[in-house]
């Protein structure tokens, strides 16, 4: 991309109420992140939103890539050729993420490992061997650069490379006891994010996160994880990005360890050192990456007749209740290209949330409006 058409993509990534998804669909729909920035403001009026939509200011794009480039960080697009290929073909890829290190070990095979912020001993030091038996058999092992499983597999793996997805902007260091590891990562692996500088780490961003890590990963690897955790919900979007999920075994006495043994009784492989993790990865087809991959081609569009009679419709078939978008559109009985149109401008507008599966709720203020 030209420096203006850059800018134009960070601007659009970085607009308000653009998700992945939504900034994909514009995309398609009009060509080009200038073309979309023009036409947004109309789309949110007519999805309801009252005000204007927060569009950075290209002072402000040049500035934020100003920073990347002095603190030697990079910007990299979803239609650039350096972006990883794996995660180009998740269903919501980052429209741009940042990258600090080591770009090249990206381009090598991948696996995640991860799993318990309180992680016992023995799952620690088992998580460290087994990263560093992967990283001498040429593996880049990814991970969340937490406490506990995450730490240790990138302390395993650091001399080999390794790659930590971070929650927040690729300057926030969390949790503060990193600080040494991130710092070492930054020089020697590589450390990614897909929110701008300086955006603090909140509990909202981690499954952003997470889809990140098993997007960047051909299998995922869960050693020690409780029943209701962070590291199931990687594995249940690895399984959906058509990943290989694997978990190590523990004992049922712990509770730390529910989690990984519900994951084996569900169908994920067992696992019990790095070696059936690289005999599972070395499969012929392992490496082919699964889904469709991200375009600039534009698409067809409805006209605007039709999605002015259909509007009332699709707001018809939203609730508060998570639904999946094909349901909508059956339901309807209308073009998908009508429905996804509406569902677009609703999301700007801030009316609409979009789900993991496909899945859209509308959200409950508006619920409220309507029912007044």
């Amino acid at each position: 991309m030209t420096p203006l058409e850059r800018r134009d993509w960070l601007r659009l990534a970085r607009t308000e109420n653009v998700g992945p998804v939504t900034f994909n669909q514009l995309i398609q729909r009009y060509g080009n992140a200038a073309n979309a920035l023009a036409a947004i403001p109309d789309l949110a009026a007519q999805g309801g939103l009252k005000r204007k939509l927060t569009i950075p200011s290209p002072a402000s794009v040049d500035e934020e890539l100003h920073k990347l480039e002095r603190m030697g960080a990079q910007l990299l697009c979803s239609c650039d050729e350096g972006y990883p290929t794996l995660l180009r073909h998740i269903s919501d890829p980052p429209p741009a993420i940042t990258v600090q290190g080591q770009p090249h070990l990206l381009k090598k095979p991948t696996v995640a490992l991860v799993g318990a912020r309180n992680a016992s001993l023995n799952g620690r030091r088992f998580a460290e061997r087994m990263a560093r038996e992967l990283g001498e058999a040429g593996f880049t092992v990814i991970s969340g650069l937490a406490a506990g499983i995450d730490a240790a597999a990138h302390q395993g793996a650091l001399p080999y490379g390794t790659v930590g997805v971070v929650a927040g902007g690729i300057d926030q260091i969390y949790p503060p006891e990193n600080e040494q590891l991130h710092r070492q990562m930054t020089h020697t692996g590589l450390i990614v994010a897909e929110m701008p500088l300086g955006t603090p780490i909140n509990a909202k961003l981690f499954p952003r996160r997470n889809r990140i890590v098993s997007g960047l990963s051909l299998g995922i690897v869960v050693i020690e994880a409780a029943t209701q955790s962070g590291s199931l919900i990687t594995a249940r979007l690895a399984a959906e990005q058509g990943r290989e999920v694997m978990a190590v075994p523990g004992s049922p006495l712990d509770p730390r360890c529910t989690g990984t043994n519900k994951l084996i009784k569900d169908g994920a492989s067992l696992i019990e050192g790095a070696a059936d993790v690289i005999a599972l990865l070395r499969q012929p087809g392992a490496a082919e990456p699964k889904g469709n991959a991200f375009s600039t081609q534009p698409t067809d569009n409805a006209d605007k007749n039709t999605i002015d009679t259909l509007r009332p419709r699709v707001l018809d078939a939203l609730s508060p209740t998570p639904c999946p978008v094909d349901d909508i559109i059956r339901l309807c009985q209308s073009p998908a290209s009508a429905v996804l149109a509406i569902l677009l401008e609703l999301e700007l507008a801030g009316r609409l949330n979009r789900l993991p599966g496909n899945q859209v709720a509308l959200l409950l203020d508006d619920v409220r409006a309507v029912n007044e």
